[in-house]
C-alpha cells in the first residue's frame, strides 16, 4: 500500500469535501510526475468501501492498464476491463476500467443503467470536452465526477470551466520542485536557429510533416550539438514523424560517440528497447510521440523537443518525462533550440512554469543570451519579483492616498504584489461558483486578516486570498497587517519577509518614536 505525499493527502480530501458539498464534477490539477494516479485510486478505495461502483475512464490501453495495475498496487482492490470483448456487465468487482472508444459505441452504452456508476474518473480531463467522452458522462448523470489534468493554461482552464463545477485542487510544478517531489529544471538553449514561420497548423498545432521538413536540414548539426550537451545523460527526444525519429536515430549511431535506440507505435521489441534504456544500453532514446502518456523511466535527466507544439499540456508531458525524482540525479537538463516564428503560442521553457506573458518574455530573452544552463524555477522567480516590482511602482501612485489613510486593512492588489503573487495579481475567474459574489463569511474572514473587502468582487478571488493567508500563516510569513503598517513608511514588498522579521523592524520603529531608524533606507531595506 501506498503512503500519500501531504498533498496528495490535502487533494484527496479536496476532492471529497468538493462532491459532498455538492460539486459534481471537479478537477485534480497536478504536474506530471506528481502522483495523479495514486490519488484517484485512493478516492477509488474510499467510494468503493461506501459501497459504491466506479468507472475509470482513458482514451489508450496502456493508460488503462497503468491505472488498473496503479489501483491494485495502492489500495488491493481488483478493477475489470470495458473495452472490447470484455465487459464490467455482472462483475463483481466495484471497478471498471473502461475504453473511451468502447463505451461511446451507442449500443455498448446503452447496456448500463443510468445509475450503474457512482463516480467516475477520467484521466487527461480536457477529453471530456469532446463528444464521444460527453456522450459518456452524460449517461451516468448522478455520478460524481473527477477529471485529472496537468496544469492547464488560462484558455484550458476556461474551456474546463464550462464542464466542470469547480477545481478542487491544484499542486503547481513549482511547488513540487521546492518540496523535493519533482526534479530541479536546467534550461540550456542550443545556438541553432529553426525557422518555423511557414509551418502550417494541423488540428490545432503545428503540422507533423511540415516540423519533419524543417528538420531534415538540420538533423547532422543537432547530433552535433547533443554529443556537446548530452554526453554522460540519459536523453529522450521527441520528433514529430517516425521517419525522421528512425533518421535521426541512425545518424547518432552514424556520427556521435552516443548510443541511440528508436521505437515507434510499430515496434515490435518496444518492451525490450525500453528496458534496455532504462539499464543503461542505450544513452538515447529517439521518439515519434509515443512516450507523451504512459510510460516513466526516473533516470531519464535530459529532454530534448524536436517537435514544436503550441498545446502546453502536450509539451509538459514531454518534458515531464524527465522529471520524476531518481538516485544520483540532481537535475533534469531541458535543451531548446531558437525556434524562429512569428506565432506566439509557441510552447517554451517558460510555459512549463508561468502563465504571465510578461514574466515568461524575461525567461526566454535570458535563454537567448545566456550560454550557460539555468535554473528554470530561480529563473522565473527573480522574473516575477521584477515584473511584480515594476508593477507595484506602477500602482504606488494610485496606492499613496491609500496608504496615507488610516485604514488598518490592506487593498487585495497591494497586497498581491507585496507577497509577489502572480495567480492573485492576474486571477481571473473561470467556473460559474467563482464569479459569484463572495459570501458573507469570506469577507468576515478577510477583514479579520487584514484585507480590504471592498475590491473583492467574486467568491474565486476571496477563495484564493483566503487560501494564501492560511498558507502563509502556517509558513511563518508576515501579516497584511504588518505589510500594511510598514508600507506606509515606504518599505517594499514586505510580503515576502518572515513574520518575525516583520515584527522586528515594527518593534524598531516603534522604540524610535515612530521614525524611520537613521541609516535605514525603506525602498532599500531587506532584513
Amino acid at each position: 500500500m501506498f503512503q500519500l505525499r501531504p498533498y496528495q493527502a490535502e487533494a484527496k480530501q479536496a476532492i471529497l469535501t468538493a462532491w459532498d458539498e455538492g460539486f459534481r464534477k471537479t478537477l485534480l490539477v497536478l504536474p506530471t510526475g506528481c502522483g495523479k494516479t495514486i490519488v484517484f485510486s485512493s478516492v477509488t478505495e474510499t467510494q468503493v468501501n461506501k459501497g459504491h461502483r466506479v468507472l475509470i475512464m482513458a482514451h489508450r490501453g496502456e493508460l488503462l492498464e497503468q491505472a488498473a495495475d496503479k489501483l491494485k498496487a495502492a489500495s488491493g482492490i481488483d478493477s475489470v476491463l470495458e473495452k472490447a470483448e470484455s465487459t464490467s456487465l455482472g462483475s463483481m468487482f466495484p471497478v471498471t476500467v473502461g475504453s473511451v472508444q468502447s463505451l461511446a459505441q451507442a449500443k455498448r452504452l446503452a447496456r448500463f443503467s443510468s445509475d450503474y456508476f457512482q463516480d467516475i474518473i477520467v484521466d487527461e480531463a480536457h477529453h471530456c470536452l469532446s463528444d464521444s467522452y460527453k456522450n459518456i458522462l452524460e449517461h451516468f448523470p448522478d455520478a460524481n465526477i473527477l477529471g485529472v489534468t496537468a496544469t492547464p493554461d488560462r484558455g484550458d482552464r476556461r474551456n474546463l470551466g464550462e464542464f466542470f463545477d469547480t477545481l478542487a485542487y491544484e499542486y503547481s510544478m513549482v511547488d513540487a520542485i521546492h518540496e523535493g517531489y519533482l526534479s530541479p529544471i536546467k534550461a540550456q538553449t542550443i545556438p541553432l536557429e529553426l525557422d518555423i514561420g511557414d509551418v502550417g497548423i494541423s488540428n490545432g498545432d503545428f503540422s507533423a510533416s511540415d516540423i519533419g521538413n524543417v528538420l531534415e536540414p538540420y538533423l547532422y548539426q543537432i547530433a552535433e550539438k547533443m554529443w556537446e550537451y548530452c554526453h554522460g545523460r540519459k536523453t529522450v527526444v521527441f520528433l514529430p514523424l517516425i521517419a525522421t525519429s528512425q533518421k535521426f536515430c541512425s545518424i547518432l549511431n552514424e556520427t556521435t560517440g552516443l548510443r541511440a535506440a528508436e521505437i515507434n507505435g510499430k515496434s515490435t521489441d518496444r518492451a525490450e528497447i525500453l528496458s534496455d534504456f532504462e539499464n543503461g544500453k542505450y544513452d538515447v532514446l529517439c521518439n515519434s510521440m509515443l512516450l507523451t502518456e504512459g510510460w516513466d523511466c526516473p533516470s531519464v535527466d535530459c529532454i530534448i523537443v524536436l517537435r514544436p507544439t503550441k498545446i502546453r499540456a502536450l509539451y509538459q508531458q514531454m518534458v515531464g518525462r524527465g522529471m520524476r525524482l531518481s538516485p544520483g540525479k540532481d537535475n533534469l537538463l531541458l535543451l531548446d533550440f531558437l525556434w524562429l516564428s512569428e506565432k506566439h503560442d509557441l510552447c517554451k521553457p517558460s510555459s512549463l512554469i508561468s502563465k504571465d506573458e510578461q514574466i515568461a518574455g524575461i525567461i526566454d530573452e535570458r535563454m537567448k543570451t545566456d550560454t550557460e544552463a539555468f535554473d528554470l524555477v530561480e529563473a522565473e522567480e527573480q522574473a516575477e519579483r521584477d515584473v511584480l516590482a515594476e508593477r507595484e511602482g506602477n500602482l504606488a501612485k494610485e496606492l499613496s492616498q491609500m496608504r496615507k489613510r488610516k485604514s488598518r486593512l490592506v487593498d487585495p492588489i497591494q497586497y498581491a504584489l507585496s507577497i509577489a503573487a502572480e495567480d492573485l495579481a492576474n486571477y481571473v475567474p473561470s467556473f460559474a461558483w467563482e464569479m459569484a459574489p463572495p459570501s458573507e463569511k469570506q469577507l468576515a474572514f478577510l477583514e479579520r486578516r487584514g484585507i480590504s473587502a471592498e475590491s473583492v468582487y467574486n467568491a474565486g478571488l476571496a477563495s484564493l486570498l483566503i487560501g494564501k493567508l492560511k498558507r502563509r500563516q502556517d509558513a511563518g510569513l508576515s501579516t497584511p497587517k504588518q505589510i500594511r503598517c510598514l508600507e506606509r513608511y515606504g518599505f517594499r514588498q514586505v510580503g515576502t519577509w518572515q513574520f518575525d522579521d516583520a515584527g522586528a523592524l515594527i518593534s524598531r520603529l516603534a522604540q524610535n518614536n515612530w521614525r524611520v531608524p537613521y541609516g535605514v533606507t525603506p525602498a532599500l531595506y531587506r532584513p
